[in-house]
């Protein structure tokens, strides 16, 4: 019934065809963006030195709603197998965020998880940030991590990339469009384990 529709990507567009019968003609497909005032690259070490960050650590954050959907958990049983691989690189996990939808079932999960892999003391979580302290988490990344299962377009990720910041993601939904592989990050095809770990390797060595 809509005059106009507005999707994220051409991939999102067509689903919208596809799984709704939208009318084509009626639908816009206008990239988000970031604010280049706020998120722009910045002093690495003053951004860890605000946050209380050691500047020796190869620091791999994410950002978002900690749920299923987002695979936070990925990250970590990646970041695990990473540092039991090379355990003289001194890899940290960022996690920001705070649980959501289906991730108020369990809202603990995360940190029971650290404790099974035995990585507790290698991953810091914080709360969910203002967009300008959420700018020097970004700047005070080595990496942004977005290892969801679906995205229609995963702003983490253009914010990531504005800030200086490469980005490994999955590839996924827009995500695809939002990272230019090889260029302003790495996409990984699906969610194994190993392909995250080496992903990550690469990228901290």
């Amino acid at each position: 019934e809509s005059d106009r529709m507005v999707a994220n990507t051409t991939d999102e567009a067509a689903a919208l065809e596809r799984i709704y019968g939208a009318d084509r003609s009626r639908i816009d497909v206008v990239a988000p963006g970031a604010d280049l005032s706020r998120y722009r690259p910045g002093d690495r070490d003053v951004a860890r030195a605000e946050l209380g960050l050691d500047p020796r650590e190869t620091i791999v954050t994410f950002v978002g709603r900690i749920q299923p959907l987002k695979a936070p958990d990925v990250l970590l049983r990646a970041a695990a197998q990473a540092i039991a691989d090379a355990p003289d690189i001194p890899l940290r996990v960022l996690v920001v965020g705070g649980p959501s939808g289906s991730g108020l079932e369990r809202p603990d999960s995360l940190i029971e998880l650290v404790r099974d892999l035995g990585i507790a003391a290698q991953v810091t979580f914080m709360p969910p940030q203002p967009s300008e302290r959420l700018a020097q988490v970004y700047r005070a990344s080595d990496l942004v991590a977005v290892p969801s299962y679906s995205e229609s377009f995963g702003l983490v990720a253009i914010e990531a990339q504005a800030c200086g910041t490469p980005v490994i993601a999955a590839d996924v939904g827009g995500l695809g469009v939002a990272v230019r592989g090889g260029e302003t990050g790495v996409l990984v095809g699906g969610h194994r384990i190993d392909d995250w770990a080496a992903a990550l390797g690469s990228r901290s060595e």
